[in-house]
């Protein structure tokens, strides 16, 4: 049980070390506590995944955390395949984020500080993949939101830094407030929040309904839209989906954690963790999926004019995650996570990828304003390339068996799993093309930067290239634990091993459909990677001509769709109106003010009165002592 235990206190450990003592005693040797910890609590996962590849699932209860009438809710931890991937996923990717880290952020004055968050980051993550209650996952749940506020800030001497994290932390609020509120209902319902006591239970409530302001909802439904509002905010999904391009403002590492390992997975893994109840309502279901595909071509298409070397690799993890979610909705929840696995290899690989480049340019990271850097920079070139083709889908690598397995599934899903489908292949399409779009503007071509930056441009010491290797590993052979059946019979490990928690997927459709599938994905995929080739590394002036023939179209993708200007002309200066109005000026300003200077003003006025009353002749007080006595007979008489 104490190995178990370790895993998220090992991190904690870390982060309680070096927050109090960084930043006297320790200060530029904070690696030496913090990457020891996060490794220790990779090897302790692979023994957890041991332990449950040989058939045990563990369910520990420690102790009774809130006990209150019928409301018990226990800290205790679950192992199960689903908790095993993740604690490999977050660890491992976590462990290499935390190497690289030594190198890149070498001189910050922040650096205790910097390993110290890092490492309640991972506690909080994985505090939350290992919770056996929802209580508990609530509490990771808004850890590593608390976390992400402080590490996207964390150059706080940087005003755009400091907005990112306030945003980041802001819209989180819309979509915890409903998970907030979906925790409750699951215990209003079930009378627990332990999953071992709620999903058996799931059944039994079918057809239930809750009134609300006279209409009747049905109470599965409720709860799992309730818990999807979370996921919305969590992993950056349409409507919420603003803060994380914004993200970007944090240290490179930071963005690599939370977008690969951390904060954005923990929606995908939400609802995958709540199967038994999103499987019940056919409504969240459809929900869940449109929400995912919509927000996978929609991010898609933002990042095909993107010039931030970080924002095009954001917006990538946006569009990826609605393909999770896509999966999920359609009832391919296996599909779902091991495309969350792949992902979180390639994905890392990106970002630490352009923390090099931008390492080497001082912080430059307009693609416009690179080129060449293939010669300069071979490591970071390699595994950049490998990694954007594991995203593409071209086969063989980690990205090719788990999207193409999230596009068969959808494609053989029923309902409007082809209109899904089909949207899920134009998406991509467009992650091919902006992903050597990248490519070719950053690593090709002549170099389009400063004389001095050019004279300074090398590779990145070995300490940051290191993680780089490794992860390109993960992200060329961590699919081939997915191999589809078509391919192989009783290759697929990772649906087989997840089937007991997450299920088999249903679908219909042909060997002959899944072939086409297949192969179509690898075409778009190779056609997404020549077109790119074409504008940007053939025909340079072809983007511009494109460009003005469709400004308007490219305007609109240039901004984002105008999303965050629609926000701030609705919710932001409305709020801000309303509370410089109503809060500063009338309650703050009129109300408390008035009051707390008010009262002492009225004090000061009464005593300047009476004060002119000590004249200091005694004929004035005789004739008021004389005035009372009169007074006092009076009211003793009448």
């Amino acid at each position: 049980m104490l190995k178990y235990t370790l895993i998220p206190l090992l991190p904690l450990i870390s982060f309680v070390i070096n927050i109090l003592f960084g930043r006297n005693a320790i200060k530029d040797k904070a690696h030496w506590i913090a990457v020891p910890a996060v490794l220790g609590s990779f090897v302790l996962s692979l023994s957890a995944f041991t332990d449950v590849l040989s058939g045990n699932t563990i369910n520990i209860n420690f102790y009774n955390w809130i006990i209150s009438g019928d409301f018990n809710v226990p800290i205790g931890l679950l192992i199960d395949p689903l908790t095993a991937v993740m604690l490999i996923v977050v660890t491992s990717i976590s462990s290499l984020i935390f190497i690289y880290s030594i190198g890149y952020m070498h001189g910050d004055k922040g650096y205790y500080r910097f390993f110290a968050y890092l490492s309640l980051f991972v506690f909080s993550m994985l505090t939350l993949v290992m919770a056996n209650n929802f209580l508990v996952l609530y509490f990771g749940w808004e850890a590593v939101g608390l976390c992400s506020y402080f590490l996207i800030g964390f150059w706080f001497e940087k005003k755009s830094a400091v907005n990112a994290g306030k945003k980041a932390f802001i819209v989180n609020r819309f979509g915890d407030f409903g998970f907030g509120l979906g925790v409750i209902l699951i215990f209003l319902t079930f009378g627990s929040l332990e999953y071992a006591k709620v999903f058996p239970q799931a059944g039994s409530v079918v057809g239930q309904t809750i009134n609300i302001l006279g209409y009747d909802i049905n109470t599965i439904t409720l709860i799992c839209l309730l818990l999807f509002c979370g996921a919305v905010g969590k992993s950056a999904q349409m409507p919420l989906h603003v803060w994380l391009p914004d993200a970007m403002e944090g240290p490179t590492p930071v963005s690599a954690l939370i977008h690969a390992a951390t904060m954005v997975t923990a929606g995908v893994f939400m609802v995958a963790r709540c199967n038994p109840l999103f499987t019940l309502s056919s409504t969240a279901m459809t929900t869940v999926a449109l929400v995912g595909g919509t927000t996978a071509i929609f991010a898609a298409s933002i990042g095909l004019v993107q010039n931030d070397i970080k924002r095009i690799i954001a917006y990538s993890t946006v569009s990826q995650l609605g393909y999770m979610f896509l999966a999920l909705g359609m009832g391919a929840y296996t599909a779902g996570i091991f495309h969350l696995y792949t992902h979180a290899y390639f994905k890392a690989l990106l970002f630490l990828g352009s923390g090099s480049v931008i390492h080497t340019l001082h912080d430059e990271m307009n693609i416009q304003k690179m080129g060449g850097l293939k010669k300069y920079m071979p490591i970071t070139y390699w595994t950049f390339l490998i990694a954007s083709l594991s995203i593409s889908g071209i086969p063989g690598l980690s990205g090719f068996f788990s999207k193409d397995e999230i596009l068969w599934r959808v494609y053989a899903g029923g309902g409007m799993g082809k209109f899904l489908w089909a949207l899920a292949t134009i998406a991509a399409f467009m992650t091919a093309f902006y992903s050597f779009r990248l490519i070719y503007l950053a690593f090709h071509g002549k170099f389009r930067g400063t004389h001095e930056q050019e004279h300074h441009l090398h590779e990145s010491p070995s300490i940051m290239t290191v993680p780089l290797m490794l992860l390109a590993v993960g992200a060329v052979a961590a699919g081939w634990v997915g191999i589809p059946h078509i391919l192989a019979p009783h290759s697929d490990r990772i649906g087989e091993f997840l089937a007991p928690v997450l299920g088999h997927p249903k679908g219909e459709g042909t060997h002959a459909e899944e072939w086409f599938v297949m192969g179509l994905s690898t075409v778009i995929g190779l056609a997404g990677i020549l077109t790119a080739y074409a504008m940007y590394g053939k025909k340079t002036d072809l983007p511009q001509k494109i460009g003005s023939a469709f400004q308007p179209i490219y305007k609109l993708l240039y901004n984002k769709y105008y999303v965050d200007e629609l926000y701030d002309k609705t919710i932001v200066r409305p709020v801000l109106n309303a509370s410089q109005k109503v809060f500063l000026g009338f309650l703050d300003g009129k109300i408390i003010e008035g009051t707390v200077n008010g009262i002492p003003a009225l004090i000061g006025a009464f005593g300047e009165r009476l004060r002119k009353i000590q004249t200091g002749m005694i004929s004035h007080y005789g004739l008021v002592m004389a005035a009372g006595a009169l007074i006092i007979i009076w009211i003793v008489i009448f």
